[in-house]
C-alpha cells in the first residue's frame, strides 16, 4: 500500500511539472507549449480503463486457479504490469487536472468526478487484495467466479447508461 501510494504521488507529480511547464511556456507564446498539454492530456482518459480492467481480471482470474509455480509466472508478469499502467494512467490524469486547475481551470477537478475511474480504483484494490484472495479455498472460488464476471462485462458489455 506505502508503495502504491508513493508510486502514484511522484507520478502526478512529475505529471503536473511537466503541465506546468507547458502552461508556462504557452504563456511566454511559444506553440509547443500547448502541443505538450495535448499529448499529457490525451494520454488517458476514464475510458480506457475498462479494457485495462478486463485484462487484469483475466490475469488475476488465471491467478487464482492455477498452481502456486504458474501463478507467480502470471501474477509476476500479467497482473503486476497491468496493475503498475492503471497506476501510472491514473496518476497523470489526477496530475494534469490539479495542474490545471492549479493555472485557473477551476472545473479541471470534475473530470476527475467520472464514473469510469471505477474501473481503476477496481483494479487497484483488486491487486492489493490478490494474495489474501488466494489463501483460502472459498475466496479462490469467489474471486474465480467474480473475476470471470468482471473480464466478461468488461470485454462485452457497453456501459452506457
Amino acid at each position: 500500500m506505502n508503495r502504491t501510494a508513493s508510486a502514484f504521488l511522484l507520478v502526478a507529480v512529475l505529471t503536473g511539472l511537466l503541465v506546468a511547464l507547458s502552461f508556462a511556456l504557452r504563456i511566454k507564446g511559444y506553440g509547443f507549449g500547448t502541443l505538450g498539454i495535448e499529448r499529457l492530456d490525451g494520454l488517458a482518459n476514464a475510458a480506457s480503463f475498462i479494457p485495462l480492467a478486463a485484462l487484469y481480471a483475466f490475469a488475476a482470474m488465471l491467478v487464482t486457479i492455477l498452481p502456486i509455480r504458474a501463478a507467480a509466472v502470471v501474477h509476476a508478469n500479467g497482473t503486476t504490469p497491468v496493475y503498475s499502467t492503471a497506476l501510472v494512467l491514473l496518476a497523470t490524469i489526477v496530475g494534469v487536472q490539479v495542474a490545471r486547475f492549479a493555472f485557473g481551470n477551476n472545473s479541471a477537478l470534475w473530470t476527475l468526478i467520472d464514473w469510469q475511474f471505477i474501473f481503476a480504483a477496481g483494479i487497484i484494490v483488486a491487486h492489493l487484495s490478490l494474495d489474501t484472495l488466494r489463501r483460502n479455498v472459498l475466496l479462490r472460488t469467489l474471486a474465480f467466479i467474480g473475476f470471470t464476471i468482471a473480464t466478461l462485462a468488461c470485454l462485452y458489455w457497453t456501459f452506457r447508461f
